[in-house]
This record gives C-alpha cells, sequence and structure tokens, in this order.
C-alpha cells in the first residue's frame, strides 16, 4: 500500500482536526499534545515542531473554530445578510459540536493570559463580523450573542444537536421558548 505524502500545509490541518477533537474532549490543561499526536497519526515531537508548544496548537485550535464559525456566516450574508440568517447558519454548526465546546473551553482557559488575548479577540472578530454583515445595533448584536452562547452551551450538553440526550422536563420547556424567539440562534 502506497502512503500519500501530505503537504506541510495538509499536515497541518490534519493536526489541528485531531486537536480540535482532542480538545472538545479533555479541555485545555487535560489533553496533552501525545494524545493530539496519537489522533493525527505523527510523532509527539513534531506536533510540537510544528506548533512550538500546547498552547499554540491549542490557540491554533480555537482560531480555527472562530474562523469556521465566520465562513458559515459569510455564506449565509450571501444569501441573506440579516441576523436571522446567520443564527439559522449557526444551528448547522451543531452537528460539527466539537468547534462549540472548543470554544467553549477557549472561554473556560482565558485565565491564561495569552489563551485569553486570543479568544477575546475571536470573539471580537465574531462580533464584529455579526455586526459588519448584518448592519445589527450593539444591541442587536448582545441579544443574538446572549441567544448564540445559550445554544452552544445547549449543544455542549447534547441538548440540541443531533443525537440529543433524552429531554427532561426543564429542556422542554427551555426549549419551547426558542419558536417566539425571532433570533433563536446566534454565535458562540
Amino acid at each position: 500500500m502506497t502512503r500519500t505524502r501530505l503537504t506541510a500545509t495538509e499536515r497541518q490541518e490534519q493536526i489541528v482536526g485531531a486537536a480540535l477533537i482532542a480538545f472538545a474532549q479533555g479541555g485545555y490543561a487535560g489533553t496533552s499534545t501525545d494524545q493530539v499526536a496519537r489522533l493525527s497519526g505523527v510523532s509527539q515531537p513534531y506536533v510540537i515542531r510544528i506548533f512550538g508548544s500546547k498552547q499554540e496548537l491549542f490557540l491554533a485550535t480555537v482560531r480555527y473554530a472562530g474562523d469556521r464559525v465566520q465562513a458559515l456566516w459569510r455564506v449565509a450574508a450571501e444569501r441573506e445578510p440579516t441576523l436571522a440568517s446567520l443564527g439559522a447558519a449557526y444551528k448547522d454548526l451543531l452537528a460539527e459540536r466539537e468547534l462549540l465546546v472548543v470554544l467553549l473551553h477557549g472561554f473556560a482557559a482565558s485565565e491564561d493570559p495569552v489563551v485569553g488575548d486570543a479568544v477575546r479577540a475571536c470573539y471580537g472578530n465574531l462580533y464584529q463580523t455579526v455586526r459588519d454583515l448584518t448592519g445589527a445595533s450593539p444591541e442587536e448584536a448582545r441579544d443574538f450573542f446572549a441567544m448564540g452562547m445559550l445554544i452552544t452551551v445547549l449543544g455542549a450538553m447534547r441538548v440540541l444537536g443531533p443525537d440529543p440526550v433524552p429531554p427532561q422536563p426543564w429542556m422542554t420547556s427551555l426549549l419551547n421558548t426558542f419558536h417566539d424567539h425571532p433570533d433563536a440562534a446566534g454565535p458562540a
């Protein structure tokens, strides 16, 4: 069997894909570069050679997640530049649960100054993208992000999205309120 040699960019993308899975499962503190290496099929020293440190790998993974959300919103805005359109597109990300969970882990790891700076920049970029694409006021963007955070948390807990857990009464009560809200989806 012949092995296909990947370019450096393809290998980097492969490692970030594995890191997305590993960090979603274990968070920043609970994930090692060795776990990422095993998932991506490379050696741990190779991961360090490419990224320099676990922190830089985590930051690359958070940036990837943020870029994925932005790209999805840009496509949605080409069709219809409204908060509702961006919200509907964000709901599609529930199928990519690891993205949302990595963003949550990034928020949780923001006590680390370097991680915090990067996560705040990511969130700020998402906020500004929403405002730029839709013309939303600061208050409209705030409400959009508040709903999005709720959806992100519910997605992380598997209340929403593919393969949800069996509903509990509180879940049903909360989810029933979504039908009455015009922006029932939003960002992380």
